[in-house]
């Protein structure tokens, strides 16, 4: 990605090398690499996210909300390969169009993978091809007007997040992943 970052995102980028989110360790447990992309753009002056909604065919995290990632593979050179392999595999973004910002902290999910999540910004408009076997839904999430709430999920309460005029929460790991880049965001703003 060419050109000047927004201001912004330079406020966000500071913010991720400045105060490095916290990692959680995996407790010993041999756990499965995997890497994520927080793919922002701006619309207007407000930062927006997207995530993706999983299909309910897919073995791990079927029907959640998850940024575009997954596992590592042996052709993936380091984390961020796996992060925009995937985001390019799953919505179409080549890795050229983004612009990574930095890191979030990584973190190990119930289903035993240790996941890196970076994040970065991408043109507001890009076309995005959704791979139907891996996106059933892509969703835009503006970033400054998430909230949190206790919603009713898998048959439990769970703190998730939640924005107006989207019936979709965001809970697990996605959860955490999204807590630390707000905290990062209301720093930037």
């Amino acid at each position: 990605m060419s050109g000047a970052l927004h201001p912004f995102f330079e406020r966000l980028k500071a913010s991720l090398h400045q105060h490095p989110s916290k990692s959680l360790e995996s407790g010993g447990m041999a756990l499965r690499e995997a890497s994520v992309l927080a793919p922002l753009f701006m619309r207007g002056d407000e930062p927006w996210a997207i995530l993706t909604m999983r299909p309910e065919t897919l073995r791990h995290h079927p029907g959640q909300v998850a940024f575009p990632g997954g596992g590592r593979e042996p052709k993936d050179v380091t984390p961020l390969h796996t992060a925009l392999r995937e985001a390019h595999e799953e919505l179409g973004i080549a890795p050229e169009a983004v612009e990574v910002l930095g890191m979030l902290g990584t973190m190990p999910t119930i289903t035993r993978f240790f996941v890196t999540p970076f994040v970065g910004v991408i043109p507001d408009g890009l076309p995005l091809e959704p791979n139907p076997h891996e996106i059933q839904e892509v969703l835009e999430v503006p970033l400054l007007r998430v909230r949190l709430e206790k919603r009713h999920a898998y048959q439990a309460d769970r703190d998730a997040y939640v924005w107006e005029g989207s019936d979709r929460f965001i809970w697990g790991a996605t959860y955490r992943m999204l807590q630390q880049l707000l905290e990062h965001v209301h720093r930037a703003v």
